[in-house]
């Protein structure tokens, strides 16, 4: 072993009498953030604070121009899928490095479907972020817009309070598109943020899944009492839109088909209470909606009418003054601005989203537009507020990735130069139709493209199969077709899976 003291001594008097650069980040950080750098004295002479360098500069008359994607939802994946590569780089800057598949997510709270099935990478919706050399993803926020200097101010994302300081950047764009999505409302009532959970990420998902079987295995334990037991198996949904109605007959029907036989002990204690102030799936034809009431009540759900007035760790209290004890709460009662939304000085909408016009453009601010759930229309437009749906946003990113490819090959691709030109035909939504399923195979099919109007509606066997077929179609990738197909089959020939991971 006298070699290998030796091999040491000789490696630790070379580490000793190597030259320090205190202005040098560890690891060469700088060498490599620097690769994102256009201003050259930033490559001479390093900043002194670790946390900051001067990210993506303007691009040149005679470079591809930069289009600067905010969001990762589905105005901006559908976005970012259409825009042509051969005319812009792409900058994509998200919390998340994923598209979440927001109509399956409720399944994957009972096991129904594995989380990565309804996550699709960023990577794969447009492989040019990960292979050309002038387009790129970040994992940051956005912190600020100037849109005088056409820059996007962002912070990385950091995970914790042991995590690294989150680094600051900044972008300069050709072409903006804003698609930050929206946030759950809370309607400001006390307790909802703390005590909650909102199912509109994988990880709310996550959550709520942990806790259910937590509270399951945890009401299994001797010396329980009885009032105990039947608030940690008391499940509470507050809304009574899409997603509350499907996460509630999901819950239905894992509580019928695998509690009851896994958690024999603890079966008769667990239940389903969804609190709505109106209507359930107020927007769906009247018959589906009592065909709904009437299956989610014969699946063992409580509906409960009535508006929360408060919420506390245990229970949350209604205005009529009814207590009603919880071990999990879900809220799912609509969407709002972030506040980040509404520190934009910018034109808003009457709901306070980012104002834009018939071609989806900020007016006043060049080269911006907004999409998605964030965005509304403006009152000189004279179009309503359109929902916060899927296949609004998704819309909404297919139009404007074919009006940018148009202005592209148009010559008024770069910032600035295309205030002159004819953006052509506005964008016009036509609603498709609405799903929902209610568990055990029973769903809704409402084809009609508005609340008043007529047309086709179904309910039943048949609704779920179009349900099923419809989503596994609308699936991004084939792979994540494949895992839902899979995780179907594997549910319904051996269960769904109860592993607390």
């Amino acid at each position: 072993m006298s070699w290998f003291r030796n091999l040491t001594k000789v490696s630790s008097f070379q580490l000793s009498n190597r030259p320090r650069n205190q202005n040098s980040f560890p690891f060469s950080s700088f060498t490599f953030l620097s690769h994102f750098s256009t201003d050259q004295q930033a490559h001479q002479n390093p900043p002194r604070d670790p946390i900051q360098y001067s990210g993506l500069g303007p691009t040149k008359p005679d470079e591809k121009p930069r289009v600067v994607v905010v969001g990762s939802g589905w105005a901006g994946c559908r976005l970012m899928k259409g825009l042509d590569t051969k005319i812009y780089d792409i900058v994509c800057v998200s919390p998340r490095n994923h598209m979440v598949f927001t109509p399956l997510l409720a399944s994957t709270c009972v096991g129904t479907l594995e989380f990565r099935s309804v996550a699709e990478p960023i990577g794969r919706i447009q492989p040019a972020i990960s292979k050309e050399p002038g387009s790129y993803f970040f994992l940051a926020n956005c912190t600020g817009i100037d849109t005088d200097k056409h820059v996007v101010n962002c912070e990385t994302v950091t995970d914790g309070l042991d995590s690294v300081d989150p680094w600051r950047f900044s972008i300069s764009y050709d072409k903006l598109v804003v698609a930050l999505g929206a946030q759950a409302s809370t309607f400001g009532i006390h307790g909802v943020k703390e005590h909650a959970i909102f199912l509109r990420e994988v990880h709310h998902a996550q959550e709520v899944r942990r806790k259910l079987l937590l509270n399951l295995m945890l009401s299994d334990i001797p010396g329980i009492t009885e009032e105990e037991k039947c608030r940690l198996l008391h499940c509470v949904v507050v809304g009574g839109g899409p997603t509350g109605v499907e996460f509630s007959g999901e819950l239905s029907d894992f509580i019928m088909r695998d509690v009851r036989q896994r958690y024999a002990h603890v079966k008769d204690y667990i239940h389903v209470t969804l609190i709505e102030a109106n209507e359930i799936l107020s927007s769906f034809d009247d018959r589906l909606r009592q065909y709904a009431t009437k299956q989610l009540t014969k699946s063992g759900v409580r509906l409960v009418r009535g508006i929360v007035k408060d919420v506390e760790a245990q229970k949350i209290l209604l205005n009529d003054g009814t207590e009603v004890p919880y071990g999990l709460l879900v809220w799912s009662t609509g969407v709002g601005p972030s506040p980040f939304v509404h520190s934009l000085e910018l034109p808003k909408s009457p709901g306070g989203r980012i104002g834009v016009d018939e071609w989806l453009r900020v007016p006043s601010v060049e080269d911006m537009f907004a999409i998605g759930d964030c965005s509304g229309f403006i009152e000189s437009t004279g179009k309503p507020e359109l929902p916060a749906l899927a296949q609004v946003a998704e819309r909404q990113g297919k139009y404007l990735a074919n009006l940018l490819n148009r202005i592209g090959k148009a010559g008024g691709r770069h910032a600035n130069s295309s205030k002159d030109m004819a953006f052509g035909d506005p964008f016009v939504y036509k609603h498709l139709g609405s799903m929902a399923t209610l568990g055990r195979y029973k769903a809704l099919v409402d084809l009609r493209q508005s609340k008043d109007a007529k047309g086709f509606s179904f309910a039943g066997f048949i609704s779920w199969f179009i349900w099923r077929s419809a989503y596994l179609t609308r699936v991004i990738s084939w792979r994540n077709r494949l895992y839902v197909a899979i995780n179907w089959a594997t549910t319904f020939l051996f269960g769904r899976d109860i592993s607390r991971i």
